[in-house]
């Protein structure tokens, strides 16, 4: 008989859900595990089919009331037999009573609707080669920039308040941070981190088009070129410029879509999401 069981993923077994979302193509950071767990560390949930893990989902709670989803995924060889859906309804319980947003394939956007979600934007997943240029002399280390004022602005293109995330994510080796400063003010900022292709940065955030361009160019020198990826929200004609400008193409799209209304946002200066696992 079998015996399907869901329990809260712990920090050891983190690792699976990358490797599991590696073998999906989605080529998360070698290092995203650490700073995911920390953003909720009751929020990851394993399906056991007679004990063995087959499934995930994640439902990292922000603040007090909103969500996210991510890493949902059935192994191949249980797929259509349920264990998906009741690991859906556990990560939705584990939300329950808070606006839920999650970055789904496109494929899945009419079952998505159906569970309540509507669709905001599309973010399109840019690739390619780049090489590595001096960084400009203007861009700094994220690092010197006070936390305090990195997390404020954070605030203008993320619906809810991250600060655990968001510190871990900046501290976490291997990813790196570029950060310019205007006239004493945070004008642009990101990090870029390395994956088992090539690297990603994210987020990128900045004021504008020119102040994105000198944090892109200084993050591309620290990651020393190559495959550079960068996941774009579409409503963002910059950006896309952006991207396009450095001859990156479009190689994945997700749809971002929530149950309900957001607080407005600034995405006229999100030019790289910083991750569709947790947003």
């Amino acid at each position: 008989m079998k015996n399907f069981e869901i329990t809260t993923a712990c920090v050891g077994e983190m690792p699976k859900l990358q490797e599991w979302a590696n073998d999906e193509q989605w080529n998360p950071g070698q290092s995203d595990i650490l700073p995911f767990h920390a953003a909720d560390p009751q929020g990851f949930f394993l399906g056991r089919l007679n004990g063995e893990p087959v499934a995930s989902v994640s439902a990292v709670r922000y603040g007090a009331d909103f969500g996210f989803l991510g890493f949902y995924i059935a192994r191949p060889s249980v797929r259509g037999q349920g264990y998906g859906i009741q690991l859906w309804r556990a990560a939705m319980e584990h939300l329950n009573g808070r606006n839920v947003g999650l970055d789904g394939v496109v494929e899945q956007q009419e079952n998505y609707r159906k569970s309540g979600f509507a669709l905001a934007y599309a973010n399109i997943r840019y690739g390619g080669t780049i090489a590595a240029s001096p960084a400009p002399p203007d861009a700094i280390s994220l690092a010197e920039v006070p936390f305090a004022a990195v997390e404020a602005d954070d605030a203008t293109v993320f619906p809810a308040p991250r600060a655990a995330f968001l510190r871990a994510w900046i501290d976490t080796p291997g990813h790196v941070g570029r950060a310019l400063v205007r006239d004493g003010k945070l004008a642009a900022w990101g990090v870029i981190r390395p994956c088992r292709t090539g690297c990603k940065i994210g987020p990128l955030v900045a004021d504008d088009r020119a102040a994105a361009e000198r944090v892109f160019a200084a993050l591309v020198a620290a990651g020393g070129g190559g495959d550079v990826f960068l996941d774009v929200p579409d409503v963002n004609r910059d950006a896309l410029a952006l991207a396009q400008g450095h001859g990156l193409a479009p190689v994945f799209e997700t749809a971002r879509m929530y149950t309900g209304a957001i607080r407005p946002l600034r995405l006229d200066r999100v030019f790289g999401v910083t991750t569709f696992e947790l947003g």
